[in-house]
């Protein structure tokens, strides 16, 4: 394992204390394959996935909070900052499981407390699963649906239309238009900033193998373990109030709201997401 030393700035609020206070380490893997994690802090492990337009850095304030106590651990996605993309050309909620259950084998992660942000809700739900290394408690914030269960039809235009938005513009046109949409109206320029990048940090190929992720995976799933608690922004427009609150109930999970935020929750209201994640890793909630 090294440190990182290539990144791109971020927006200088943040700039000061991104690499001292949750460093990234590139992680090379018994195929190969060098993925890329931060990590902060010591004791109960904690690991956080971040959605299809984010990465590893965004969580930067809740790990702050949260490392005072825990060990964080929060990954760039195959494809993401300085992680190598999947082999397969339309990865599947499996294959990124299989990349992460690596991860953790290699950092020597075994007990710990998985959240999954967006698309990140989807692996966590396939880890939970099949990994073979599985979490003992499940959260999921902002969690997208994924449309694997829709009709052919529909998720062929979801693909198209994704595809297209990368081919027009590149990730940093993906950036540009969509960064304030992640968050509500009352963020702060600097949050939008932020936001856009973690965007700009994806590699093209990692987010087209994304899409394919979002376009064949199904958060609702059957067979798969308890989801033991989901929240959502309450100014989420990505995946809105309604549609979550209904997600939690297929699941029979509890259901919360995230006061004054967006879709990208833990970088408009960093402190009071840190504080679920806190009361969930102490919750008595049966373990998977």
């Amino acid at each position: 394992m090294k440190l990182a030393t290539t990144e791109p700035s971020p927006p200088s609020d943040l700039a000061m204390r991104l690499d001292s206070a949750f460093p990234l380490t590139l992680v090379s893997l018994d195929d190969g394959a060098r993925m890329a994690c931060r990590q902060a802090g010591r004791g109960p492990a904690v690991v956080l996935l971040h959605g299809i337009g984010s990465g590893a850095g965004s969580w930067l304030e809740v790990a702050e909070q949260l490392s005072r106590t825990h060990r964080v651990l929060a990954w760039d996605a195959p494809g993401y900052g300085e992680s190598d993309p999947l082999a397969a050309q339309a990865p599947g909620a499996a294959d990124y499981a299989a990349r992460l259950d690596a991860l953790l084998a290699r950092l020597d992660v075994h007990d710990y407390v998985l959240v999954g942000h967006s698309l990140g809700a989807i692996v966590a739900r396939q880890q939970a699963a099949h990994g073979e290394r599985r979490p003992r408690k499940v959260l999921l914030l902002s969690p997208a649906p994924g449309y694997g269960a829709a009709a052919p039809e529909r998720r062929a235009a979801v693909r198209a239309r994704r595809l297209q938005a990368l081919a027009d513009g590149g990730v940093a046109g993906i950036a540009e238009r969509r960064s304030a949409a992640m968050l509500s109206p009352a963020a702060t320029p600097g949050q939008v900033a932020w936001v856009a990048w973690n965007t700009r940090r994806i590699s093209e190929r990692g987010y087209a193998q994304a899409i394919e992720l979002l376009c064949g995976g199904d958060l609702l799933a059957p067979a798969a373990p308890q989801v033991h608690a989901v929240h959502v922004g309450e100014h989420d427009t990505i995946t809105p109030v309604e549609q979550s609150r209904a997600a939690a109930q297929a699941l029979n999970a509890p259901f919360g709201l995230i006061e004054a935020a967006g879709h990208a929750c833990h970088i408009e209201q960093p402190a009071q997401v840190a504080g679920i994640i806190e009361g969930f890793c102490a919750d008595a909630t049966p373990v998977i």
